[in-house]
């Protein structure tokens, strides 16, 4: 109990990612410059979703909700590091890195739970097109990004309440730049043995079940995508499909790294910058993903800017241009009806 009450009447000491030499200086910048400009892609996903009746869709209901995760890893993690950089200070709170776990393993299970259900989506899409506004009712999406959050809310407790029960009377040094479970679990005096093999176990669960039914979803979809007569027609899947798809490899990829690779093959540097990948470059990446290689949300911020009373050099005014994609839109609805299913949010 006296270690208990040390553990938590004491503060961490984090490891940063930067030194003040000017190399990492400028990397710094680098970091805070990614950070701003996923903060402003997010947002601005979420507002053109927001108010573009045209993208009231489950699709954007749902790409939306894993906007709000991107906006929430890295407000978790970067801003204290840029804080303690710039005030030359490494301190956490025990109740700052218990904050700091539970946020960042909920938005983590929830978002690798909702990009599994945004591929079920794609699948009723190509799939069972004609079915898509039942089967993709406005209850189920909010029942799916329920269900992400509860599972995701559910972990995080658990994982929180039971490693922070450990004693901490050793260094309180985390090779880390932020508190993660694994980085705190090797300061522990207990043995912790049973539960990291517990965590392992679970985290092997918690992303070969996803993996399977992503791929099994994806494995229907391309062999309705090879049966369909027209080229339109799969192109148009493909390019629906193809930002999903980039974004799970994103996610799951630094995923499987961090936790399905031996621990004997990681060194804390390498999980310092695979963090940095998944908490702030692959928040940064997908509204880039979603929004260049997505017609509606050009056409969404298009609108935006054009109301705005923001102008074009080319000649084309951005109320013909709309007119003009809206046009081919028409001709060709028959391809996927994805797109004119509406949900209200």
């Amino acid at each position: 109990m006296g270690h208990v009450n040390h553990s938590v009447a004491s503060d961490f000491i984090l490891v940063g990612l930067f030194s003040h030499s000017g190399s990492h200086q400028l990397l710094f910048f680098l970091v805070a410059a990614m950070f701003l400009m996923g903060l402003l892609g997010n947002t601005v996903l979420l507002f053109l979703i927001h108010v573009d009746y045209r993208l009231h869709t489950p699709m954007y209901f749902l790409l939306s909700q894993l906007s709000l995760f991107d906006i929430g890893f890295p407000l978790v993690t970067i801003p204290k590091m840029a804080s303690d950089f710039l005030q030359g200070e490494s301190f956490i709170s025990f109740e700052g890195c218990a904050a700091q776990i539970f946020f960042l393993t909920l938005m983590g299970v929830a978002e690798g739970i909702l990009l599994t259900l945004m591929s079920y989506d794609r699948y009723v899409a190509v799939c069972h097109p004609l079915q898509y506004p039942l089967l993709m009712r406005r209850q189920v999406c909010l029942l799916m990004v329920g269900s992400s959050w509860l599972a995701g809310m559910l972990n995080a407790s658990v994982q929180t309440s039971i490693t922070l029960h450990f004693p901490y009377c050793a260094s309180r040094i985390v090779d880390h730049f932020f508190c993660e479970v694994p980085a705190l679990l090797k300061l522990s005096c207990a043995d912790t043995s049973a539960y990291e093999l517990a965590l392992s176990t679970s985290g092997v669960l918690i992303l070969v079940l996803p993996l399977s039914l992503i791929a099994t979803s994806y494995g229907y979809v391309l062999g309705a995508i090879l049966r369909m007569r027209s080229e339109e027609a799969r192109n148009k899947a493909f390019t629906t499909c193809s930002s999903h798809i980039t974004v799970v490899g994103l996610f799951y990829g630094a995923a499987v790294f961090m936790y399905m690779v031996p621990g004997a093959y990681h060194n804390p540097h390498q999980d310092n910058v695979l963090s940095l990948f998944y908490s702030l470059v692959t928040p940064t990446l997908n509204p880039l993903i979603y929004s260049l290689r997505n017609r509606e949300v050009r056409m969404a911020l298009i609108k935006v800017l054009s109301s705005a009373g923001l102008s074009f050099e080319s000649g084309l005014k951005p109320e013909h241009l709309i007119q003009n994609i809206q046009s081919a839109r028409i001709e060709h609805k028959s391809i996927i009806c994805l797109h004119h299913v509406p949900l209200y949010i």
